[in-house]
């Protein structure tokens, strides 16, 4: 005779999570394996960038279930987050396959799918996450940026001015989320221009004032192009400037070379060329 306790914890350890992302244009940066996911899935928590791509979304698949309704302002996100990973677990709990629907790679500035898929596996359940053509993908492609060229630097711009964090202006500066510069309290959508201005003062410890930055925004609808601004380090207090857009800051410095270094190498190939063991 079955245990029925026993058929119920099998039925429970069907479920599953796949965290996907869908990319950040619409339709054309989806690929074949996070559209089959989003296919076997029974039920699809949609974290999405715009209406229409959780419209679109919604004609794949019959239970599309917005995360967006759980933003407030004056609520924390990370208490927003903390309930996509309570809202994935229970149904992945109930047996279900589950897909986690984000735009852009679900693993970059996302906290829940994360969480999520560690809480699956935590707890014996198969997660996997798939990764999406990401902002970063597409801010090179826009501005003609190779990172092998000269290096690439990345900060969230809040971490950068409340930790001590080390800037090379001899490579590429991206600084993501400046809308946002200076919350600590993780419950607004947008902080003004006194902190941004904190944010330049430290940026100018490394950059001229006049030094030409680019506040970018990658095209999320076919119909879109890239936005692209470029403006004085010394003005970016005073533009309008929203939470999706990304500022970077070129090279204000040429590389430096390292002598020492470079005298050991070239030892090296001179020993090898000698045939000697190195």
């Amino acid at each position: 005779m079955t245990n029925p306790e026993t058929q119920s914890t099998k039925a429970t350890h069907r479920g599953s999570l796949a965290c996907v992302g869908l990319g950040m244009t619409l339709g054309s940066h989806l690929t074949p394996l996070a559209r089959s996911h989003i296919a076997q899935a029974d039920v699809i928590f949609a974290g999405l960038s715009d209406g229409i791509v959780e419209m679109w979304l919604q004609r794949m698949h019959p239970d599309v279930r917005s995360l967006q309704s759980y933003y407030q302002e004056g609520k924390s996100r990370l208490t927003t987050y903390r309930q996509w990973v309570d809202l994935m677990m229970t149904e992945v709990r109930a047996g279900k396959r589950v897909c986690g629907v984000f735009y852009g790679h679900p693993g970059i500035f996302a906290w829940a799918p994360h969480k999520a898929i560690e809480a699956a596996r935590a707890e014996g359940y198969a997660a996997h996450m798939e990764p999406g053509i990401s902002a970063e993908d597409c801010l090179y492609a826009d501005l003609g940026i190779d990172p092998g060229r000269f290096g690439c630097q990345h900060f969230e711009a809040s971490q950068l001015l409340l930790f001590e964090r080390r800037i090379d202006p001899t490579g590429y500066l991206v600084l993501w989320q400046v809308g946002l510069v200076g919350d600590r309290s993780l419950a607004r959508f947008q902080t003004g221009p006194a902190y941004r201005q904190v944010l330049v003062e430290l940026l100018s410890q490394h950059y001229p004032l006049d030094h030409e930055v680019i506040v970018y925004r990658a095209a999320t609808l076919p119909i879109q192009q890239p936005r692209m601004r470029r403006v004085a380090l010394r003005d970016l207090p005073n533009i309008e400037l929203p939470a999706e857009e990304t500022v970077v800051l070129p090279p204000s410095e040429t590389l430096r070379p390292n002598l020492a270094v470079q005298a050991k190498l070239a030892a090296l190939d001179e020993q090898e060329k000698a045939g000697l063991p190195v």
